[in-house]
């Protein structure tokens, strides 16, 4: 018999489990985490849920009411709006528009911030300067005013006002991107990839960026939220989206001259703007902790 038992080397967990378990105990994030996937699933399968189309109008039921209040009806859960139009469809399709448009938002500035980040970080001299002086100058702009004036160039339609949402969060990953680069170009790996022989792009893309990704991927989730807000103030201010796509920030600003007469015209648009950007924050929160090796506990 085997005077000791052997051991059974214990396995190595993938991070991406590691990085689940972290994030789970974060009460907050995980709730954002199971409403937005609920709102994104409502929105992709928004001709099921919704229970009419969101341009059908009702000539019947102008202005009614909730279903919880005297005179509403089951047909229309969240009331109806000025021309007899479906509330609560109108949310739920508006929840296409904003959730995909975000996306694109968000996705086209990360890739565009990681770009001229990488650029800057391994060209530094005249093409760092220029660069992070633009950016600079960009971040001394408030956002919503530099977005608007991009729009009243282009011309008010979602697609312009997505593109000025763009430009707007574009400085936030540049710098992040540099940053990050940076603080890891002086470890010990890169040097041995270099010395190694590695070019240029192959230590941007395959050894320094992927390190450079956990803080990225916190403000991509925390830029979604932005992109939201920004896409839904252009639309009120009649800039984004036109009528009559059903886009939150629109329906609110068509919907202004009921509020006294017919509150939830206007506040049950403004509770899915509410409830998606506090989601998308508390789940970059969350990410945020999970990520940073200095926050688990």
């Amino acid at each position: 018999m085997e005077t000791s038992l052997q051991q059974k080397p214990a396995r190595l967990r993938h991070p991406l489990f590691e990085i689940w378990d972290a994030f789970r105990v974060n009460r907050g994030a995980l709730l954002g985490l199971i409403v937005i996937v609920i709102i994104a699933l409502s929105a992709m399968f928004a001709s099921y849920v919704a229970p009419h189309e969101p341009a059908e109008q009702f000539r019947d039921a102008f202005l009614a009411p909730p279903v919880w209040i005297e005179g509403g009806s089951s047909k229309f859960i969240l009331g109806t709006d000025d021309i007899g139009r479906d509330i609560l469809s109108r949310i739920i399709y508006g929840a296409q528009v904003s959730l995909s448009t975000g996306a694109m938002v968000v996705l086209s500035s990360l890739l565009a911030g990681i770009l001229l980040g990488l650029i800057s970080a391994f060209n530094q001299g005249v093409v760092d300067i220029a660069i992070m002086r633009l950016m600079d100058v960009m971040l001394a702009l408030p956002s919503l005013l530099m977005a608007i004036v991009i729009v009243a160039i282009l011309g008010p339609s979602l697609v312009n006002a997505a593109m000025a949402v763009v430009i707007v969060q574009l400085p936030h990953f540049v710098r992040l991107t540099r940053a990050a680069a940076l603080a890891e170009l002086g470890k010990d790996y890169v040097v041995a990839s270099t010395v190694a022989g590695a070019g240029v792009m192959r230590l941007m893309w395959i050894t320094v960026l992927p390190n450079c990704m956990a803080p990225l991927i916190v403000q991509a989730t925390l830029g979604f939220s932005s992109a939201i807000l920004d896409l839904a103030a252009l639309g009120f201010l009649g800039m984004g989206a036109q009528p009559p796509t059903p886009e939150w920030g629109t329906m609110l600003s068509s919907a202004l001259q009921f509020i006294q007469r017919a509150w939830w015209v206007v506040t049950f648009p403004g509770l899915a703007i509410l409830i998606v950007v506090l989601a998308f924050n508390l789940m970059g929160d969350g990410l945020r902790d999970a990520l940073d090796p200095k926050l688990k506990s």
